[in-house]
């Protein structure tokens, strides 16, 4: 996942992500705990903490998807895998958050062989 497949007029779009993940622009509002109507409006789009949330999760699933094979597997893995010594929190439970950088920490340690 190139991080410019998914930005017009430099902004992440969130249509864009949708398609790319099969789904649909509501239910990534929802994984990142975004407000329905977060994608809505160009202007709430463009917003900083929609903006951040969206470059946090390509940035995750990115890094997950060298491990997974596929854009659709790391986005699985994304909503869907509890994290050891998180209390089962899955990433995406992490980044609404606000603790996107504990979850790259996980993969730092996981991917240099060390134990979660």
């Amino acid at each position: 996942m190139q991080f410019h497949e998914f930005m017009e007029d430099q902004t992440f779009s969130p249509a864009l992500i949708a398609d790319a993940l099969r789904t649909t622009r509501s239910e990534i509002a929802g994984t990142l705990g975004l407000g329905r109507d977060a994608f809505s409006r160009a202007s709430r789009v463009r917003a900083r903490k929609t903006q951040t949330r969206l470059r946090q999760m390509l940035e995750i699933l990115n890094r997950v998807e060298a491990v997974t094979g596929s854009p659709l597997a790391a986005y699985a893995w994304f909503r869907a895998e509890p994290l050891p010594g998180f209390g089962g929190a899955t990433p995406d439970q992490l980044v609404r958050e606000g603790r996107a950088d504990r979850v790259h920490a996980y993969l730092d340690r996981v991917m240099a062989g060390g134990y979660a």
